[in-house]
C-alpha cells in the first residue's frame, strides 16, 4: 500500500511503480495509446492531471487506487478507579 498525501508523493510513485515493472515511459505510454511525452508530463504534475488518466495508468500497471478513511482517533475513556 502507498499512501498518498501530497502530489510529490504521487509523483514518486507513478514513477517508482512503472520502473519496478521495468516499463520505459513510452512503453507505458504504448499501453495507454499515448505519447512518451503525456506519461513524462502526468509523472511531473499529477496534481494537473485528469483522475481517469491517472487511473487507468495505475491500472495498466496493475494496480489500483483506494480511498480509505483514517482511522478514528479514540476519546480517551475515564479512568474507573
Amino acid at each position: 500500500m502507498y499512501p498518498v498525501d501530497t502530489p510529490q508523493q504521487l509523483r514518486t510513485i507513478l514513477r517508482t511503480l512503472r520502473q519496478s515493472r521495468g516499463l520505459t515511459q513510452a512503453q507505458l505510454g504504448q499501453m495507454l495509446g499515448v505519447s512518451q511525452k503525456r506519461i513524462a508530463r502526468i509523472e511531473a504534475a499529477p496534481e494537473v492531471t485528469a483522475f481517469d488518466q491517472i487511473a487507468r495508468m495505475v491500472s495498466a500497471m496493475g494496480c489500483r487506487l483506494v480511498i480509505e478513511e483514517p482511522p478514528r482517533e479514540r476519546t480517551a475513556e475515564p479512568a474507573l478507579w
